[in-house]
């Protein structure tokens, strides 16, 4: 089991690599796939033009065992002084409702995922930036969720073919 995690995370960390959008991609591994409400991930990266957009990534991996189609969480948004600019609940959709196939990329019995939540984003200015994740549905801790994470990447034009 731990070789196809090694694997996966060096099989991700080789796609991320390639992306030359990317400004920030990172993972926080949750302790023994448990996630607990008070474990809330912080993720601190640096915007240096803020006069472009750019699109706003969750990322998860969690097994097959996890119990629900989704997964509702807040995230806050905080400039460099520690001011909230934002905080809102997402609600991920994992597997279909209806038939419980799981979305995303999976490798055995392990499975990532990546959602938009903010496109074309122009932060107010340059400077650091905090998103904090917390997970919100009703089970504390929930279980079998591996990783959490957050990209940033540049917004590609909107006649770009890539």
């Amino acid at each position: 089991m731990k070789q196809t995690v090694w694997a996966l995370v060096l099989l991700v960390g080789l796609l991320v690599g390639c992306d030359s959008n990317a400004v920030f991609n990172e993972y926080t591994d949750i302790d023994d796939g448990k996630w607990y409400i008070k474990n809330a991930p912080s993720f601190t990266f640096e915007i240096k033009d803020a006069s472009i957009p750019y699109n706003l990534y969750y990322n998860l991996r969690n097994s097959l065992s996890y119990g629900y189609y989704n997964l509702y969480l807040t995230r806050y948004l905080r400039d460099s002084s520690g001011k909230e600019i934002e905080s809102k609940l997402d609600e991920l959709i994992l597997m279909d409702p209806k038939t419980g196939k799981p979305n995303g990329d999976g490798l055995g019995d392990l499975f990532d995922h990546k959602f938009l939540f903010k496109r074309n984003y122009l932060f107010p200015k340059p400077g650091k930036y905090t998103i904090q994740l917390r997970q919100y549905m009703r089970q504390d801790p929930l279980l079998n969720v591996q990783s959490v994470g957050i990209s940033v990447e540049r917004a590609k034009p909107a006649n770009s073919s890539n």
